[in-house]
């Protein structure tokens, strides 16, 4: 989890860089002042991580939702506000699902992806998409960009990974300069698993006795997926531009939950085809404006099926999905000074969804968003404020549409830093911020509600980091980040039943109160030419249910929130060796049943993951090979109740750069 920051020092209007130390925290310009969590570079291939959902579990203030195998679903959840709260930036430009609002982040892979960003908030720019302003929490995902070193023109990588769970997982990415100001990559990978790995099954009597404990084998978790990606990037005067197309194509099994002494397969298969096509152009017109331009076109079709066991279902399920998105951006920011500076976007976005179930609307989303911002710096005083604007019309080819919205949501970010020497840093945010119920929630068949009202979210945040550099044999340096907050959610999106037990209907019933912190440690050492980095990260979080005074479960922490979670990780390096070890703790938890009671209890779990790597120089080229270890220690565990997870499994990999 150990990724690169630049130390800064400010002179005037100019920034200088320092030195690099190997920690969470990227300071892209002397106005950011919330900082990120990151992952970047080569510590992203020692982490011991697939997806991208397996690297964001080193993160703090994160709940990685998994319900189990290679084709299960994958999702983020950021201080127990929600999965659908978050937005997911692929190359600066937000992915969508007007759907369900969930992205599924086991689609990513990380063999093109040169960095991971986490922001609580909003980044803290203003010359930014105005769909940057609009969630909770962003996760900005990176490709990678062509550097060509000397004289080359042409880079090529292969690399080949094999594992337990039958893993066949080849992949290569090749680069080429064009000229001296375009150049291009494409990149594809197969992933193949059989998804057959053995569980532990163990079910409780409420008294906490064990009524079964068995060995089984987890079925319907198989992957057949495809990911390609071509992309173009050129530089310009002032200014650069880039294209990027995406496709993945995939056959999964859904995973389904263990229960009743059940262990067979149920035959439930996922095929999804993904593909997108983005643009962005940038370039400073004059000496203090610059603008920038960013559109997409994204398609994405799925099919559901639950035709193989038709005994666990009333009927078969053959179910297809189609979403369309169309986005437009224009942002502009103006330097009134070298210390003030202030911006303007406009984004447009269409989305349709056609689906084949029965009775169903075939909704029509236009949103159009508009933010004002601006950031000072006063002396040791930074401040960024923004408003965003958000107008949302519906159409529908049949039943109710749901109303016009309009929106305006402010958000303050505040620094300061308190001593000349700039190690001690202070700094609190505020952002109010909401979520569009999604098409699901407004015109599923039987259950949608067209008058559902916004989901709200309150965020407060108080916080610091200390960061110091040592000329010491040994110690080299020590970063300390810490924050306390406390988030409500307004109008939470909930289904419940009617009359009728057996139709439920979303409604506005939910509201959350959430209080946490998160810590963050990392360190440096240099032990006769060792070089050691650990990290340890903390949260905290204590979020309760208070939507209604009479229910015996008021208060209670909401299901999959665990009030402690740690994670430790160790890299040393060593001439051309690296070792990783990795240290995951999940504390006590309560599962998707509503009251903390003792049936609906979740022990505590935990892995141990290792990492052993070692680079090889073939004449002009090298030569990766690693060896991984996955859960160690065999612990048998749920992120999602019933939902077992692997246990210990290995990965070989091996890698050829040209």
């Amino acid at each position: 989890m150990v990724a690169s920051q630049m130390i800064y020092s400010q002179s005037g209007d100019t920034i200088r860089e320092k030195t690099i130390l190997p920690i969470q925290i990227y300071k892209k310009d002397f106005k950011e002042i919330v900082p990120a969590q990151i992952l970047s570079g080569e510590q992203l291939e020692r982490l011991n991580s697939q997806s991208v959902s397996d690297a964001l579990r080193y993160f703090s203030g994160v709940q990685i939702k998994d319900y189990g195998g290679m084709g299960g679903l994958k999702t983020v959840n950021i201080r127990s506000m929600g999965s659908q709260h978050v937005g997911v930036f692929y190359d600066g430009i937000q992915l969508g699902n007007a759907q369900n609002g969930v992205v599924d982040l086991g689609k990513f892979s990380l063999d093109d992806i040169e960095a991971i960003s986490l922001y609580n908030g909003q980044k803290s720019e203003i010359f930014q998409p105005a769909r940057d302003f609009g969630s909770s929490g962003s996760i900005y995902l990176q490709p990678k960009t062509p550097v060509f070193k000397g004289d080359q023109k042409t880079n090529l990588t292969v690399r080949l990974k094999l594992g337990s769970i039958s893993l066949f997982n080849p992949s290569f990415r090749v680069e080429q300069k064009i000229s001296e100001k375009v150049s291009a990559s494409f990149s594809s990978e197969f992933v193949q698993s059989d998804g057959l790995y053995k569980y532990k099954y163990q079910k409780k009597n409420s008294d906490g006795s064990v009524a079964n404990d068995t060995i089984a084998r987890r079925y319907d978790s198989y992957i057949r997926a495809k990911r390609f990606e071509t992309g173009f990037n050129g530089t310009l005067n002032d200014g650069s531009w880039n294209v990027r197309g995406y496709g993945y194509i995939s056959d999964r099994g859904i995973p389904t939950a263990v229960v009743n002494n059940d262990f067979g397969p149920k035959g439930q298969q996922m095929l999804d085809e993904n593909y997108l096509v983005q643009a962005g152009f940038r370039k400073k017109l004059f000496p203090k404006f610059e603008t920038q331009i960013k559109a997409k076109f994204a398609y994405d079709y799925s099919r559901f099926l639950d035709t193989v066991n038709v005994a666990t279902t009333v009927l078969p399920i053959d179910n297809t999905y189609v979403q369309r998105e169309l986005y437009f951006s224009s942002s502009n920011m103006y330097s009134i000074n070298s210390n003030w500076d202030v911006s303007a976007s406009f984004d447009f976005q269409y989305n349709n969804l056609n689906a084949s179930l029965r009775d169903f609307s075939f909704p029509t989303r236009y949103t159009s968003l508009l933010a004002f911002a601006t950031t000072y710096q006063w002396n040791r005083f930074k401040f960024l404020g923004s408003v965003l604007g958000t107008f949302v019309h519906e159409n529908v080819e049949k039943n109710a549409k749901s109303p016009d919205k309009t929106e305006w949501t402010p958000s303050a970010f505040l620094s300061y830093q308190p001593f000349a020497s700039k190690e001690f840093t202070v700094r609190a945010f505020y952002k109010r911020i909401f979520r569009m119920p999604t098409f699901n929630d407004l015109y599923y068949t039987m259950i949608g509600n067209t008058l559902l009202k916004p989901e709200y979210t309150n965020q407060y945040d108080v916080g610091f980091t200390y960061q110091k550099l040592y000329d010491h044999q040994f110690f080299k340096g020590i970063y300390l980040k810490a924050d306390g907050y406390y988030n409500e959610v307004e109008d939470k999106i909930v289904a419940v039943p009617t009359t009728n037990l057996f139709r439920w209907m979303m409604t506005n019933l939910g509201n959350v109160k959430i209080l946490g912190a998160d810590v963050n440690v990392q360190a440096e050492f240099d032990i006769n030419k060792i070089k050691l980095k650990p990290l340890v990260s903390y949260t905290y979080q204590r979020a309760g249910d208070y939507t209604d005074r009479k229910e015996d479960y008021y208060g209670d922490q909401i299901p999959y929130v665990p009030w402690h979670a740690v994670t430790f990780t160790m890299m040393a390096d060593y001439r051309d060796w690296s070792f990783n070890y990795s240290f995951m703790y999940t504390g006590e938890r309560y599962d998707a049943q509503l009251n903390n009671i003792r049936a609906n209890y979740l022990q505590p779990w935990y892995t141990h993951d290792v990492s052993v790597q070692k680079k090889f120089n073939w004449h002009s080229h090298q030569i990766k090979a690693s060896f991984e270890v996955n859960n160690l220690l065999d612990q048998y565990y749920d992120v999602v109740r019933n939902y077992p997870m692997p246990g210990r499994n290995f990965k070989l990999i091996v890698s050829f750069t040209l």
